[in-house]
């Protein structure tokens, strides 16, 4: 369907891409990863063939259509949401207007012999306009907004509106760049679904991990002018990724090692008549040689800290009977909440279910119509929402934005953090009034995170965040020594942070004292994604815990009791015993690889290893089966761990 053939191309003396190739077949799922910068966006214009590369060529099959959804500012003006999401062609467009005023005016400009509808059944113009609307409901539009102005909804609906159009046309290869930065999660999951079965290939770039896991079957890892093709989903590609770099430096350091023994032998002796020319074969050895270059690292994770809050009390923030409706709607009657320092707590739940509203009640952006919201000893709160960006002075430029700060910092240092959210080089003299929308709401992060308040409450905070800058952020965070409270449908983000989870559902707070793996575990969650937005029947909770005290049995005395209740005892304490072993076994076992592990290591950087015919390729075997046992044993010690704890909470 599609091939690249030895591209290359550079810019400003910066080498993209080198001699690189590239095949898309009919049915596939490609994710595009790498460093920002790295070239994914000239890859994407170099196939539409918006840019042109200085060497090789890019080829369609014949009749191939291409589709493509861009990061952000999808063109809107009068047509309505409906018109846009049908606009799959010109012609199509042309013949909906000319239907459209046929129906409503019949202008003297029509001729009255042209059947319109003949011709738009003909086209399927009836079943594209359903189809549409289907789309436009699957992502989350109402049935009153189809005949809406396009131009009058935010950005971020009009790029739906951009995407159902796309999904309508199914061309062959539909090409997606951060498709879920304007998706809700019910929208998302609703369109990972829709991607699972359509027609054509589909080549994306996205930030968002569990979205490529579910969906791709290969990931194209772009760095260093250079294009690699892992098999899998992006699990599958960091494992391979990982143990590829680890082989390549085994292998380089062994030959630097050869190189290294040979040049000794050549400097010794080639000053000596009777060695000189073995001195000068070692070196033509050392020339003949194709040499192995060391695994590339990417580029170093920007060290800094960020400024830490003050401590707050122990009592961070309380809702005590709050009341809330939305006119006749109630959302909460009679809550309380209540959060301690230190806790990281995700809110999860249906669409709809409150936790948007809750995270604004506890930033005191809502008011409760009754109760109250009260802030503990010493505590700030700050509130973060994707859209926030009334805080920001328009007429500034970012460097300036961000260096309004009352925390002493220097302009350096100040950079290097709006680095790391995608503000590189000239672009920290821009003003704030030109910034897209995602990238004012990078700006408002990195203000908040320059100055943090020790209760930060925060909404959807990785949109817009490429990976790197996503960890900058979860490196943030890890050291941050507040309070935390927050939404997000980022898997990733949520299982690096979180240490508690709320259910939301129905103006019912369920809390769950663990990580999001804990939270899985207890609802018995199908799938990670999906558990954020389940209720609880949905989840299917797992049972409250056998209370360690019996209850009185009728018709046993209290002799005969005492002793069931020993006997229950006993056998708690010898299940626990057998957990207690269990998880000893495993860590004697981890050990047991890992020291294996270490031994086949040193094995595979011995020059002799590679002397012997096969013998790397058998040690590289092993320690790959080791690998794999070390994984397996390391699952089964954290499901034992956490089996083992849970008895020791009974």
């Amino acid at each position: 369907m599609l091939t690249l053939s030895e591209i290359s191309k550079s810019f400003g003396g910066r080498t993209l891409f080198s001699d690189v190739s590239l095949q898309v077949n009919r049915g596939d799922r490609v994710g595009l990863v790498g460093p920002n910068g790295a070239g994914k966006s000239t890859l994407f214009s170099l196939i539409l063939q918006n840019d042109s590369p200085d060497d090789g060529q890019v080829n369609f099959e014949r009749g191939v259509t291409l589709g493509f959804l861009p990061q952000e500012s999808a063109p809107a003006g009068d047509e309505t949401v409906v018109e846009l999401a049908t606009a799959i062609t010109p012609d199509f467009v042309e013949l909906s207007r000319k239907l459209k005023a046929w129906d409503t005016t019949h202008p003297d400009d029509l001729d009255p012999h042209d059947d319109i509808h003949t011709r738009f059944n003909d086209l399927g113009g009836y079943q594209i306009e359903a189809k549409a609307k289907g789309i436009l409901k699957g992502l989350s539009f109402r049935d009153s907004d189809f005949d809406r102005p396009a131009r009058e909804m935010s950005g971020g609906w009009v790029m739906r509106a951009h995407l159902a159009r796309l999904l309508t046309q199914e061309p062959d290869l539909l090409m997606l760049d951060e498709p879920t930065n304007h998706l809700d999660l019910e929208a998302l999951l609703w369109f990972q679904d829709y991607l699972k079965g359509y027609p054509g290939a589909v080549l994306m770039i996205s930030h968002d991990r569990e979205f490529l896991n579910q969906l791709v079957g290969s990931i194209i890892d772009i760095r260093h002018g250079k294009l690699t093709r892992y098999r899998g989903n992006y699990e599958d590609y960091l494992a391979q990724r990982a143990a590829k770099d680890a082989q390549q430096l085994a292998a380089y350091k062994n030959q630097q090692k050869e190189i290294a023994h040979l040049q000794e032998f050549a400097d010794r002796f080639r000053a000596k008549a009777s060695k000189a020319a073995q001195a000068q074969s070692k070196l033509k050895q050392i020339e003949r040689m194709e040499k192995i270059e060391a695994p590339v690292a990417d580029d170093a994770t920007v060290g800094f800290s960020f400024p830490q809050p003050q401590r707050s009390g122990l009592k961070v923030i309380s809702l005590k009977g709050v009341d809330f409706s939305y006119g006749p709607a109630p959302v909460y009657r009679n809550l309380d909440f209540q959060a301690e320092r230190d806790e990281r707590t995700v809110l999860v739940g249906p669409n709809g279910a409150g936790k948007s509203t809750l995270l604004k009640l506890l930033a005191d952006v809502l008011k409760p119509q009754a109760g109250e919201r009260v802030l503990g000893h010493n505590v700030q709160s700050g509130y973060f929402s994707q859209y926030r960006t009334e805080t920001l002075d328009m007429s500034r430029t970012v460097l300036d934005e961000a260096s309004d700060t009352p925390q002493r910092v220097t302009e350096q240092y100040i950079r290097t953090v709006l680095g790391s959210f995608l503000f590189r080089g000239d672009d920290v003299f821009k003003k704030v009034n030109v910034l897209s929308g995602g990238e004012k709401s990078r700006l408002a992060l990195v203000k908040l995170l320059l100055n943090p308040p020790n209760l930060l409450l925060m909404d959807e905070p990785t949109t817009h965040l490429d990976m790197a800058s996503i960890d900058a952020l979860v490196k943030a965070l890890k050291e941050y020594t507040g309070t935390l409270i927050f939404i997000s449908h980022d898997v990733y983000f949520i299982r690096a942070l979180a240490n508690k989870v709320l259910h939301v559902n129905a103006g019912v707070l369920t809390p769950y004292a663990g990580d999001y793996q804990y939270y899985l575990d207890r609802t018995k969650a199908t799938s990670a994604r999906v558990a954020l937005t389940a209720g609880l029947s949905d989840a299917r909770p797992a049972q409250p815990r056998e209370q360690t005290r019996s209850a009185p049995v009728p018709g046993v005395d209290r002799k005969e009791q005492k002793r069931l209740e020993a006997a229950h005892r006993q056998a708690r304490s010898n299940e626990r015993k057998a957990a207690q072993q269990l998880v000893h076994r495993l860590e004697k076992d981890i050990a047991d690889c890992e020291a294996r592990q270490a031994e086949l290591t040193v094995e595979m950087e011995k020059p002799e290893t590679y002397a012997k015919a096969g013998a790397a390729m058998h040690l590289n075997r092993e320690l790959m089966g080791v690998q794999h046992q070390l994984e397996t044993l390391t699952a089964e010690w954290e499901a034992a761990a956490r089996k083992l704890a849970d008895m020791g909470e009974a």
